[in-house]
């Protein structure tokens, strides 16, 4: 079936026009909506068939103009219109879909069977962004579409057979509200997946010769991924102040250790004792932290956590106690706060404690014992009220030894001690950890995939992993991206680093970590940089042949050639 045939068979009015704003696509639903003949319509620049049409300004701006009322003759109906890139990202073309106010309850009449309904919501999938989902009588998911997968990070296994409150963050499940009533609902805000997207979403029952069998429901994303993306990017620095996001529910696993280092958490949460949270780099302090603050009687106040090996001395101790006007060259008029003071009422994660200097430490331990701060250059101390949460990997009794950590601040903030696991201690957790980050990266980098093979799970249990679960992350966020369109399960082969070992001489595979602290999108591109030039080796620079080995377009290939200057 080709695309007209499949567009034919749409009830949504779809008009598709080139760069100059010719019409090259008119499907039958358009014909009847405008009133006019597909044969004449092709080819006719759109201001003819449609005079108050938009497309032409969608062409010229590049912009979306999504739920935009639009009437012909005494029909109102909501258009959604979109331009067409193609693949060096160049604009050539401009859809637009036209949808009946009363689509859903047209669809509810002339659906005679769920199976009729799957059959039509997958040739929809073909014309709209939009994530579909379709639960039956009960309320248990029956379908949803790849949009459905790309927008909440879950897969089918998380939704088919599970009740329609399964993908809800926050909000009441509106299937079961239709359901209930047996009458739609319309432009419902509720935040959806793992990530709590916000989204508005339209639900209308689905009636079988007169019988209630189940809804039907279309998702609209209205996250601004312009704003998401400026955050994450803020998230990076080195120093940050936010709210803590992680609670103990985002630690993922039940092997016995991590949950009796879960419990011990959740224990010391609603009290004022200072936690030290000890383990390998990746392990997972950072979440611990967060899900401790967000667990106390602190949660609605400040964390701030503060990368302690990453500041020169100087500047560490101005960020931390703040400095007085006139402190040091190019202080700020007025001065400053620190992030002490800035965490009144609430909570400050020292990371890699054991790498501040001993003057430094002595400060950190006054604020400990006297819960008091002097900013750097004053004289007058100020009083707060902060509870500390300290993280490090090294050895600090060893540290205490060869004194470069004082003794006095170790008892101090060794009061409740928490040991995270390292991962090749609980490799039974690594299938929990990979669907959860098959979620992740569906939702971060707009995949569809469902699961991982028994095969690509061995070889990960069979790893070392030095790295823990940061580099199980790495790996699998890798995989992903080595997967080729359309394929939905992760392979052995697909495994950037396990797939050059022999399975049984992968306990003796580790990888190279990079240099620095490097963000994960510019690992892949480092790793994606080094394997074309890889290739292009063994190819003896034959590009059409390492275009073909990547499953690229020639065009896509010297893209990224000119992008990595290979």
């Amino acid at each position: 079936m080709d695309i007209i045939q499949i567009t034919n068979n749409i009830q949504e009015a779809i008009v598709v026009v080139d760069e100059d704003s010719r019409i090259i696509l008119f499907n039958k639903a358009a014909e009847k909506l405008i009133n006019v003949p597909i044969e004449e319509a092709i080819d006719r620049p759109i201001p003819e068939i449609i005079p108050n049409s938009r497309l032409p300004i969608v062409i010229e701006t590049g912009q979306e103009e999504l739920n935009q009322r639009q009437s012909f003759s005494n029909k109102k109906v909501i258009s959604n219109r979109f331009p067409l890139y193609n693949e060096n990202n160049k604009i050539i073309g401009a859809c637009e879909i036209f949808n009946d106010n009363t689509q859903l309850k047209e669809m509810s009449r002339q659906i005679t069977s769920l199976q009729e309904a799957r059959y039509l919501l997958e040739a929809i999938l073909d014309s709209t962004q939009d994530a579909i989902s379709v639960v039956d009588e009960k309320g248990l998911g029956v379908y949803i579409n790849p949009a459905y997968t790309r927008m909440t990070g879950l897969t089918e296994k998380d939704v088919i057979g599970k009740p329609a409150t399964v993908d809800i963050a926050e909000g009441e499940s509106i299937h079961m509200k239709v359901l209930k009533t047996q009458k739609p609902v319309k432009n419902a805000f509720l935040k959806v997946g793992p990530k709590g997207r916000h989204v508005v979403v339209d639900i209308a029952p689905v009636f079988i010769r007169g019988k209630l069998r189940g809804s039907v429901g279309v998702i609209h994303d209205i996250t601004d991924m312009q704003n998401l993306t400026r955050e994450l990017e803020q998230a990076k620095q080195i120093i940050r102040n936010l709210e803590a996001k992680y609670t103990f529910d985002d630690i993922i696993g039940d092997h016995p250790s991590l949950l009796q280092s879960i419990e011990r958490a959740k224990k010391v949460s609603n009290t004022p004792v200072s936690v030290l949270l000890r383990g390998e780099s990746g392990t997972g302090k950072e979440i611990f932290a967060h899900a401790i603050h967000n667990a106390s009687n602190r949660k609605n106040n400040q964390f701030i956590r503060v990368n302690c090996a990453s500041l020169q001395e100087s500047l560490l101790n101005s960020e931390l106690f703040g400095y007085v006007e006139g402190a040091f060259t190019g202080a700020v008029k007025g001065g400053k706060k620190g992030l002490f003071e800035e965490a009144n009422g609430g909570t400050i994660f020292l990371d890699e404690v054991g790498e501040i200097s001993p003057n430094t430490q002595a400060k950190i331990l006054r604020v400990l014992q006297e819960k008091e701060i002097i900013p750097v250059g004053g004289n007058k101390p100020i009083n707060i009220d902060v509870r500390v949460i300290a993280a490090t990997n090294i050895d600090l009794e060893k540290a205490v030894e060869e004194k470069t950590f004082r003794k006095d601040l170790y008892y101090r903030l060794n009061v409740y001690p928490i040991h995270i696991s390292e991962l090749k201690e609980r490799k039974s957790d690594i299938p929990l950890l990979c669907h959860h980050l098959i979620r992740k990266f569906n939702q971060e980098y707009g995949r569809n995939v469902y699961d991982i093979s028994q095969e690509a799970i061995e070889a990960l249990m069979n790893h070392n992993w030095p790295g823990n679960v940061r580099e199980l992350e790495n790996v699998i966020g890798r995989a992903m991206i080595n997967m080729k369109t359309g394929e939905k399960n992760i392979e052995f082969r697909h495994l950037p680093i396990l797939v050059t070992n022999k399975k049984d001489e992968i306990n003796n595979s580790s990888p190279v970590l990079p240099k620095g602290n490097l963000s994960l999108k510019d690992y892949l591109e480092e790793m994606e940089k080094d394997y074309i030039k890889a290739l292009l080796d063994k190819n003896k620079n034959n590009k059409t042949k390492t275009a073909e080995e990547l499953n690229i377009s020639i065009r896509n290939l010297y893209y990224k050639l000119e992008k990595y200057q290979l």
